[in-house]
């Protein structure tokens, strides 16, 4: 079986470059014709591509203590470790006076776990793991003196968590997963996924367990999950553990999306293990000890495009947990698709023939696909206004409510490089490179709506829809932040491939571009030899022929400006909104990481600040907004592995 789009009029028209068929086998990217522009297509084919050839091994053991049995023997338990009962009275206080809670106040739900189907096994043994969406295992990763390094007063109010919880002593205790959270049920998510455009099979939560849901004043629900804590059946060859330096990668750039207005999942704290982990960063057969880590992660769900395509993959019975999973996925997510009525007249043409009508109202599933597309769509088009690349944007790190997720190997832009990737182990293709982030989206959609059509909650035709919606949904917000990006009300096509052809060929800094650009004043009069001057910091090494081409652009752009009638004032305050001073570059984490890694966390905390106002201009941090040293360009530093 094969599907299409069949638009009445085609979708992009970006560049007369030939579309790239995305198809479910492995992507071959081909060199962008564009600089920034997807070439998105819609051409897939569901036939044969999910299967996995695995066997269950003897399920013969078990762990001699359960997750239920420690988790019941939390719920009532009165704070013990430390002897810090004054802190218990003073936690209680806190709550009657301001509302927050006390770790051991927070109101626990495990809708995940109540409502789906589990591993009868509970042992952290390496196997595959059939006919469960999860396994409760207990956190297992050896502490010893665990230190605070950073934490997030905005997540625990998103938790009515009380930060005076932060001053603890036994709050790194807590948070390592060394000392059980009273009311948490701990387990690991069964998943699979495409990595590198190749099937896997089951992958899972190989060193992240979930901790349960917080429901917070607001009926929000929260799930709260540490990275790094130990071993788990999904853990496979590896030993469930993170180290220091990706952990600190993962916490700030968290954090530093959610302040730039990018969806991510957001991170609560980050604590050192006082152990060594061994790694091999390179894969080239140095491995070195480096301090452990663990990362409390938090999101409103870890659900992925993965979590469902494992049970596709294995089809008969499983297909059901696919339905299931999808309706606990609406009901506790997208509610408002639980409650769509025909009244809502969602049907849409498909394609010429008039009879090709998509009627989202007589099928949630349908509709909840065409949401997580356009959320998805929207993500990346975001990724793309600031030059963020993830850099493994394999299918299990695709996040159904449209969330950056799983921080490895990213990169914001620094020299503006379409091809750019900064993971070591995607440079042989560039499969994930920046430019073609759009594109990976779409194909990554189009496995996930493959995945529902062999549950049969979707239709060929539903499916088609929801890539098509992707595509223009993309487009549609890609084009206004870079309107917003350049001060204008309507997008200029022609302006802004020249601008990014430029940007590409001088390899110019995208962000300090970008923030530059604002000073440009919208006055025809002035002199050619004076119009690059408000550029001059970030138009660096350019010869005659070049300022040519710059200075014509300027021209060009500074007659949109008069065209649309803004004031230079009201225009720059306007795309410094939108054009952020300061983005997380891998040389200010590592810089970080460096004092970090001797035991100092200044560094981590003083850049989390920076980062917490990325749009201010902040005085006296300017050095944050710098180029990249030349030390920056060592590996490691502006290209990593996946190994952490």
């Amino acid at each position: 079986m094969r599907f299409h789009f069949s638009p009445k009029t085609p979708l992009f028209s970006l560049s007369s470059s030939s579309i790239t068929s995305l198809c479910l086998r492995p992507f071959l990217p081909s060199a962008p014709k564009s600089p920034f522009y997807p070439s998105l297509a819609c051409h897939v084919s569901t036939g044969g591509n999910l299967r996995m050839d695995s066997t269950s091994p003897d399920p013969s053991s078990s762990s001699s203590v359960s997750v239920d049995s420690v988790a019941d023997g939390l719920k009532n338990q009165s704070l013990r470790e430390h002897d810090i009962s004054n802190n218990n009275n003073m936690n209680n206080e806190n709550k009657k006076n301001n509302g927050k809670l006390s770790l051991e106040d927070l109101n626990w739900d495990h809708s995940f776990v109540r409502e789906l189907p589990g591993d009868p096994r509970s042992d952290s043994i390496p196997r595959q793991v059939f006919h469960a969406c999860y396994t409760k295992v207990l956190p297992s990763a050896e502490v010893e003196n665990p230190k605070l390094v950073a934490w997030s007063d905005s997540v625990a109010d998103l938790l009515d968590l009380d930060p005076k919880e932060f001053e603890r002593p036994d709050f790194p205790l807590k948070l390592s997963g060394a000392s059980p959270l009273a009311g948490a049920v701990p387990y690991a998510q069964c998943y699979g996924g495409h990595q590198f455009g190749t099937w896997a099979g089951q992958l899972g939560d190989g060193r992240a367990i979930t901790l349960g849901e917080i429901m917070n004043s607001k009926l929000e629900r929260w799930e709260l999950q540490l990275k790094g804590a130990g071993k788990t059946p999904y853990s496979r060859f590896a030993d469930g553990l993170a180290v220091l330096r990706s952990s600190i990668r993962e916490y700030l750039c968290s954090e530093a999306m959610y302040f730039l207005g990018i969806p991510t999942t957001r991170a609560l704290c980050l604590v050192t293990t006082g152990k060594f982990v061994t790694r091999d960063m390179f894969y080239d057969g140095n491995p070195k000890d480096e301090p452990g880590a663990v990362v409390c992660r938090v999101s409103q769900s870890f659900l992925r495009f993965g979590s469902f395509q494992i049970h596709a993959s294995r089809g008969g019975e499983d297909l059901g947990i696919v339905r299931s999973l999808a309706d606990y996925a609406i009901r506790h997510h997208f509610p408002h698709i639980e409650n769509m009525s025909k009244s809502e007249s969602l049907s849409f043409s498909t394609g010429d023939n008039d009879q090709s009508v998509v009627d989202l109202t007589s099928n949630k599933y349908a509709a909840w696909t065409v949401e997580i597309a356009e959320r998805t769509a929207s993500l990346v088009a975001r990724w793309q206004g600031v030059g963020f690349t993830h850099g493994v944007l394999n299918t299990d790190n695709m996040s159904i409510l449209g969330l950056t997720i799983d921080y490895g190997p990213f990169g914001f832009l620094d020299a503006f490089d379409p091809s750019y990737t900064p993971n070591v182990t995607d440079l042989p293709g560039r499969r994930y490179c920046f430019a073609n982030q759009p594109d990976i989206g779409l194909w990554n959609i189009a496995q996930f709506a493959s995945t529902l059509m062999t549950a049969n909650l979707i239709s060929d035709q539903e499916a088609n829809y929801a890539m098509e919606r992707y595509g223009t949904k993309f487009m549609d917000d890609y084009q206004a932040i870079l309107s917003q990006k350049l001060g204008l009300q309507k997008y200029n096509k022609q302006l802004v491939n020249k601008l990014l052809s430029n940007l590409a060929v001088d390899k110019v800094d995208y962000t300090n571009f970008f923030r530059a650009l604002s000073n440009i004043k919208a006055d025809p009069s002035i002199p050619g030899d004076e119009l690059l001057v408000p550029l001059k910091a970030v138009l660096l090494d350019i010869g005659k022929e070049r300022k040519e081409a710059w200075t014509s652009w300027v021209q060009s752009y500074i007659q949109e400006l008069v065209a649309s009638g803004i004031s230079d004032e009201e225009r720059k305050v306007s795309m410094n909104s939108v054009n952020p001073k300061y983005v997380l570059r891998n040389y200010l984490c590592q810089s970080a990481i460096d004092a970090a890694e001797m035991g100092d966390f200044e560094e981590v905390r003083r850049l989390l600040k920076v980062m917490e106002r990325p749009y201010d201009e902040q005085p006296r941090m300017e050095k944050y907004a710098r180029l990249p040293p030349a030390w920056a360009y060592r590996p490691g530093v502006c290209m990593l592995s996946c190994s952490s």
